[in-house]
């Protein structure tokens, strides 16, 4: 059995007190990212990926800046 990862509210998930929210955990070498509706389900990925992720998400439609 794994050991519990330390989980962190992402403070991007809103402004209310609702449970519905984005966590993120460290693992070894490796980021957990879960989201509190599903609390079994997680993605695990590495900080290069998931920066790509992040600015192409950013960039919007068609990846326009």
């Amino acid at each position: 059995m794994s050991s519990p990862h330390a989980w962190q509210k992402s403070t991007f998930s809103g402004g209310d007190q609702s449970e519905a929210c984005v966590e993120l955990a460290l693992a070894t070498a490796a980021m957990r990212i879960g989201e509190s509706d599903h609390p079994t389900t997680h993605l695990t990925t590495t900080p290069a990926p998931l920066q790509a992720l992040l600015a192409t998400l950013k960039a919007g439609p068609l990846g326009r800046r």
